[in-house]
């Protein structure tokens, strides 16, 4: 989706790319094509990426990712339910190639903003120009007492999509009939606000049809989550949310839902009032910026500060910081978040490097969570920079929620739109 209020800059930019040298741009003072290292293959690296070949072609751009894949985390959860394989939601970096952006499978160990570096683990010095840095987030593997890095190999976050995505599946596969999930929620900010209420729908899913007197228990160190209402409602109506019968049992802060502690040997978690055993325990930890950020003196606090007009880092000139790891409220640290972001960090430097004034950027973000075979709902919102308020802030009356009295057909629909808005995005990210 095009930033709304460059549309007269990105056909200007497009335009002149496509016309070449006869029309030209004016230019930075730079010793040859501008150079963009970007810190990351996920969705805001891989958009910012593509977008800078886009709008302008001069700049050499390389992406630096460990990984030989993209594994989207958006369309995972389905992975519980079995609707979907880790295969089908895994992707490789050839489109990219294609529009010139170099591949650099390594690790990032630090960016020196001084000396205009990108290190990695394998050795590599990489110069830039501009660095644009995209890590995602990180755990805060000390928040809950017995559990870290270690003990997730057996008591799964999934919280990335991959191997620990299987792993759930089968603990999940392999719980007795009439067992219990338990899912324990992280607070506020974190990836994808909605992802723990869609997981537990997903798996309610295969429960319904494999497992019928399973259980699933959403501890929650909050009283309110994204879409609450609309969830709520779903689940009354597929899983018996609110009654004796209920598959699904929600259970936020003031009802004792903050997890202190898990005993990983009894697979126990332990909250104010009383300790849970639980078949399957996914615990989803509090969260923070990717290490990257950390080791390049990015952040203050768990989160990278911007100026949210460029994403330019207000720590380091010629870096920016997007997608989970910013701090760009009031938008959501979300898929489709990111992707507009880096649509706006790709004409922001492209402007910089052509001496181009920056129009005050529109963001864009959209979330679909499917509850049920024909059960989807979702939120939309258009956001636009309050420079005096410095929030990225919902713009009234664009977008919206789905409606709490949609019928069971526009539910359906929302599926379909929901399986179209994730291969949308994944070409828009990647092709």
């Amino acid at each position: 989706m095009t930033d709304i209020n460059r549309r007269g800059f990105l056909r200007f930019v497009s335009h002149a790319t496509l016309a070449g040298t006869a029309i030209g741009f004016p230019q930075l003072a730079l010793a040859g094509n501008p150079k963009v290292v970007v810190v990351g293959g996920g969705v805001g690296g891989c958009t910012t990426a593509k977008y800078l070949r886009k709008l302008d072609p001069r700049i050499e751009v390389v992406l630096v990712e460990p990984k030989a894949t993209y594994s989207s985390c958006f369309m995972s959860n389905e992975v519980l339910s079995g609707d979907r394989t880790l295969k089908s939601i895994t992707f490789d970096y050839d489109g990219l190639r294609r529009r010139g952006v170099k591949i650099v499978s390594d690790r990032v160990s630090a960016i020196e903003p001084d000396t205009k570096k990108v290190v990695t683990e394998g050795g590599e010095n990489i110069a830039f120009d501009a660095c644009v840095v995209s890590p995602g987030v990180d755990f805060k593997w000390d928040a809950i007492e017995g559990y870290d890095e270690a003990v997730s190999q057996d008591i799964p976050h999934a919280w990335f999509a991959g191997p620990q995505t299987v792993m759930l599946r089968k603990q999940i596969e392999a719980m007795p009939e009439g067992g219990k999930v338990v899912i324990v929620a992280p607070p506020n900010p974190f990836k994808c606000p909605p992802g723990p209420y869609e997981r537990a729908s997903q798996i309610a899913m295969y429960c319904k049809h494999f497992k019928p007197k399973a259980k699933i228990l959403i501890l929650d160190p909050k009283d309110a989550f994204s879409k609450q209402g609309l969830f709520k409602q779903g689940w009354s109506r597929l899983y018996g949310f609110g009654t004796d019968n209920a598959m699904i049992e929600w259970v936020g802060a003031a009802l004792g839902g903050t997890v202190e502690g898990v005993d990983p040997s009894t697979r126990t978690v332990m909250t104010e009032f009383e300790e849970i055993e639980g078949d399957v325990v996914n615990i989803i930890p509090p969260q923070k910026a990717g290490q990257v950020a950390f080791a390049s003196d990015l952040t203050e606090g768990d989160w990278c500060p911007v100026d949210k007009k460029s994403f330019e880092s207000k720590k380091h000139k010629n870096v920016y910081v997007l997608g989970d790891a910013s701090s760009a409220a009031k938008m959501p640290k979300s898929a489709y978040a990111a992707n507009s972001q880096g649509k706006v960090v790709a004409a922001a430097i492209t402007a910089r490097f052509n001496n181009l004034e920056l129009n005050d950027p529109t963001f864009v973000n959209t979330c679909y969570s499917i509850l049920g075979e024909e059960y989807g709902i979702s939120v939309a919102a258009v956001y636009a920079l309050n420079e005096s308020k410095n929030l990225i802030e919902p713009i009234k009356g664009a977008g919206g929620l789905s409606p709490m009295d949609a019928s069971d057909l526009q539910r359906k629909r929302e599926v379909s739109y929901a399986h179209s808005w994730f291969h949308n995005l994944i070409d828009d990210m990647m092709m």
